[in-house]
This record gives C-alpha cells, structure tokens and sequence, in this order.
C-alpha cells in the first residue's frame, strides 16, 4: 500500500513506472499485452513498450509468442533471496523443519517488516491444511491469524489500534475479529493462556498457535513462531501445542542469539 504523501521529493519516476508495469504484468498469470499494460498502469503505449523492453532484457518479464508478457525468472530468483534472508540463520531453519517433520504441523515465524507483520519463514508439515496464502512476505491478515496477534501483543494499545486502524480488519471468515474492541479482549486472553490463538478467523476449520520468541526494543527484531493445524486438533491439544511451541521458541531464540 502506497501512501501518497510519504512520496520521496527525489522519487524516479521511470524505476516508479517499472515496477508498476512488473506489479500489473504479476497480477495477470494469463499474460498482457503491451496496450493492456499501458492502460492498466495508466502509461502511453510508447512509454510502456520502452519498460517492457528493458524488464524483458534484464529477465523480468518475458515475451511468448502470442505477443503477451508474463513474470520472468528473474523474479523467481529474487523471492529465493529474500525467503533465505528472511529465515534468517541455517540453524533456525532447521529447528523450523524438525518442528514441522516431528509434529506433522507446518511451522511459521513472522516478524515486522517496514513496521508490518510478515510471514518470514515456512516448514510444511503433513497434517496441517495447506494454507496457500501462508508463504514468506505473506503480510496481510494480521488480525486473523495467531502469528500476527502474536506481535501486535507487543505493540502498545495506542500503537495496535493505529496498526488496525491503517491495514483494516477484513472479515476472513464469519469467526475473523473486526473492531479493536474484541481484538483487545482476545488478546488478553491469549495473554493468560501463554499463547495467542485462532480458532477459524483466517481459514474455516483451521486453527493456530503463536509464542514470542524473541522480545526486543526494536519493533523489527521481534520474532514470533506460530504453527497450524486443523481446529477440532486444537480443541482437544492446545495445552500440548503450547509447550511444544516453547520448546521450539527457545531453540530457534538460541539460534538467533548465536548468530547475532
């Protein structure tokens, strides 16, 4: 989300225009032509066609034969390095996969980026719904799932219901939190019970969990681990989760520790 009047007084405008063409081209898996671009993005056609020509030559896009532009591998090869700079160290990569592999739950760290929640971190494991959405840079929903309550716990109250205030609170399902009333009761529950938690909010059927990692002064070095799995599991497991989840907080916090 951009915001208008954080607008750089030095913004270029061509690299503004470039990524606005890469963003449009990423939307359209089925592929754009260099008139749908333009008009998409708001451009001439004879601005568009020197934009798409020079992300074509760096392997941004790339051009199929019917005429259409679709994402090019350039792109892929970008997502790779942040994923790996997101995880962070190899060991807490591993403690990560070995979470996932020894409960069967796939395992999440999230953390602030830009002051946003994020997914940084994924291990899939084989008894949790696949939750397409949950991916590294995933940033939305951070009211709905147990990773984002779990950092915005330690936000002040102030510094939570700007957060709510500025991203929303899109009704995922019919159980997903939508004032910052009910959001602040929730927490505090989760407060008490040692573990953040939802029970449906982002995804019908699926529950979550979320411990703290790391706490610290800056917003963008706090961590938090999280793991999903299916919401009749959690009913009867929560006490199980939770201090499975400690467990593994304190061994990917030692990982961090050591790699700082």
């Amino acid at each position: 989300m951009r915001d208008p009047l954080a607008e750089p007084s030095d913004l270029i405008r061509s690299v503004s225009r470039a990524l606005r063409v890469l963003e449009s081209v990423g939307r359209a898996p089925k592929g754009l032509t260099v008139k749908q671009i333009a008009r998409r993005c708001e451009l001439t056609v004879a601005t568009t066609y020197h934009l798409v020509r020079t992300l074509a030559y760096e392997g941004y896009v790339i051009r199929r034969e019917d005429g259409t532009y679709i994402v090019g591998l350039e792109v892929a090869d970008r997502y790779r390095e942040l994923v790996t700079a997101f995880r962070g160290p190899p060991a807490v990569g591993e403690s990560l996969r070995r979470a996932a592999m020894d409960t069967g739950y796939s395992h999440y760290l999230g953390r602030f980026v830009g002051g946003q929640v994020a997914v940084t971190a994924v291990a899939e494991g084989p008894r949790s719904p696949y939750l397409e959405d949950l991916v590294p840079g995933f940033d939305e929903g951070a009211h709905a799932t147990a990773l984002g309550k779990a950092l915005l716990a330690t936000m002040t109250a102030e510094q939570r219901f700007r957060y709510l205030r500025d991203y929303g609170m899109r009704p995922f399902t019919s159980a997903t939190l939508t004032t910052s009333e009910a959001f602040e009761v929730d927490l505090a529950a989760g407060d008490r019970r040692g573990m953040q938690l939802e029970l449906g909010q982002f995804r019908q059927g699926v529950a979550c969990a979320a411990v703290l990692v790391s706490p610290d002064k800056d917003m963008e070095r706090r961590v938090v681990l999280a793991c999903a799995l299916p919401a009749g599991e959690m009913m009867t497991s929560a006490r199980v989760v939770r201090a499975k989840l400690l467990t593994v907080a304190r061994t990917i916090a030692d990982g961090l520790a050591a790699d700082s």
